[in-house]
């Protein structure tokens, strides 16, 4: 039941600022577009902040990171390639963009913010408490102020018929299919965590605000630990990625940053795939999201 509250407050916030959009005062627009594109990176800090903590009460932190890391790079990696072949399979061709130096340089700029963010909220954490001082951040609160924003920006984005192109589903598709593959293969050389828990953990689509709650609440806190990280983690790979090869495999790119390309990497899907691939970002994300705290819940209890 939790699961499915917070799949609603996601999906209400969003809704409210598509809703609202057009009723704001446009002075308070003004400020909400120039705050949007670096929200991302208040959410990453405020992470980082709550993953340090996580962190320094673990007895393994250190396995876990690397297990963590290991599932995140290969369901996104599986992700990106399973999607790639079911469009090309699908008659599709790559997209026309090419490599410049600009967009490398870019592209190389913003990953480092990213970077920057985790390693400013890792840092804030360990300042303050070396001088003990308490500071709660609700990480769940500041996702929803960031799902009502781009929602103040879907509704000034152009929407067309191809929302409703079932082609798009190859996207959604393409990431459930190559998180399973990807970890089945890491299940094939590691015996630490039972294959039915592996394939739990990659069914978080990236959805990390949802699936270390769920996991911890469902199987043990450890579990929850690595499928928190191993989500934020996916996140960073499709950062990666999608500046990386979003602009030649775009779909692909989205495919591989899951839940978060309808609302953390939205903007990201905007600035390195572009407008046009919008509606794949949105629906993909949408759908998993659904699909995620539902899929996760009932492997965790079987």
């Amino acid at each position: 039941m939790q699961s499915f509250w917070l799949i609603f407050q996601l999906l209400f916030c969003l809704a409210l600022g598509f809703s609202l959009a057009k009723k704001l005062p446009p002075s308070f627009l003004k400020i909400a577009f120039a705050v949007l594109p670096y929200f991302s990176y208040v959410l990453l800090i405020a992470i980082a902040f709550e993953f340090t903590e996580i962190l320094d009460e673990l007895q393994h932190p250190y396995q876990i990171l690397s297990t963590s890391l290991s599932i995140a790079a290969l369901t996104s990696l599986g992700a990106f390639a399973c999607c790639y072949l079911l469009f090309k399979w699908a008659g599709y061709q790559p997209s026309s963009g090419r490599v410049s130096a600009e967009l490398v340089i870019r592209s190389l700029i913003n990953i480092s913010y990213a970077f920057i963010a985790l390693a400013l909220g890792y840092g804030l954490h360990q300042l303050f408490t070396l001088f003990d001082l308490q500071v709660n951040i609700n990480t769940w609160q500041l996702l929803l102020v960031f799902l009502f924003l781009i929602g103040l920006d879907l509704a000034y984005s152009p929407l067309d018929r191809s929302w409703l192109n079932w082609k798009i589903l190859l996207v959604p598709l393409g990431c459930i299919t190559g998180s399973l593959l990807g970890v089945l293969l890491y299940a094939s050389w590691q015996t630490q965590i039972a294959p039915q828990d592996l394939i739990m953990l990659s069914q978080g689509y990236g959805f990390y605000s949802m699936s270390g709650i769920v996991v911890t609440e469902l199987r043990n806190a450890e579990l929850g630990s690595i499928a928190l990280m191993n989500d934020l983690f996916r996140e960073i790979f499709a950062i990666l990625l999608m500046y990386g090869m979003g602009w030649r495999y775009p779909r692909a790119a989205i495919a591989s940053a899951g839940a978060t390309s309808m609302d953390v990497t939205l903007p990201m899907v905007k600035q390195a795939c572009g407008n046009d691939f919008i509606p794949h970002a949105m629906l993909s994300g949408f759908i998993l999201s659904v699909l995620a705290p539902v899929v996760v819940s009932v492997l965790a209890v079987i």
